[in-house]
Parts: structure tokens; sequence; C-alpha cells
């Protein structure tokens, strides 16, 4: 798993490469997220464009800092979920508890104007 994250604004983005599962890249995202709420910066992009396929406990990790990160005041908003992924997260039962966007720009600016404001 290849993370990459960024600031746009007040704004994380977060791109990912590879498989989100078990093991490593579970914990590499883990790590990464907690790092980004430690700033106290609780508005997150994470870009899927690259992810093939989530299991359980990649879904599970997504699940719940949307839920920190939205008691917090802010949201984890996802870019371009693979089909599989999407499928994943309709079966479950928890793609509405996700945006979907497009592409990294539409997602930052779907922020307040104040968070997404310095984007650039």
């Amino acid at each position: 798993m290849d993370i990459d994250v960024r600031k746009s604004g007040k704004v994380h983005v977060i791109r990912l490469r590879g498989q989100l599962r078990l093991g490593e890249a579970v914990d590499e995202l883990r790590s990464s997220l907690d790092g980004i709420i430690a700033e106290s910066s609780f508005s997150v992009v994470l870009n899927m464009t690259e992810v093939p396929m989530a299991d359980s406990s990649g879904v599970g990790v997504l699940v719940r800092y949307q839920s920190v990160l939205k008691q917090k005041g802010g949201a984890l908003k996802l870019v371009n979920p693979s089909k599989l992924v999407s499928q994943t997260l309709k079966i479950l039962g928890l793609l509405s508890v996700f945006e979907v966007f497009q592409d990294d720009t539409a997602a930052v600016q779907s922020f307040s104007p104040e968070t997404a404001a310095t984007a650039g």
C-alpha cells in the first residue's frame, strides 16, 4: 500500500495505491489518519482511484474514521472508489455513510468555504 498525504487548504487529501486489506495497508492508513486527527484536522478526502479492493478490515477502518471525524465536526469523503470497493460498501449497506466524488477538487470544495478556501 502506497499512501500519499497532501493538504489542500485545511483539507487533507490522501491518495491510496494498492489493496486496502488487513495487515500493513490498514495499519498504515490508520496511522496516517491518527496523525491528521492529532493535528486537529478533521476534513479528509480519500482518493481511492488506485485501490482495486478493500476487505472487511479496510472497510472497517473507513467506517471507524468517518465516525470519529464526524464526531469532531469533519468528515471522510471518498474519491472514485473502484467498482469492487463500491459494491462491497453497497452490499454492507455502508455506501450511504460516505459522500463520493469523481475527483479531489470536487471533494475538497464540498467542505465548508472556510475549510476549502485556501485550496490550491
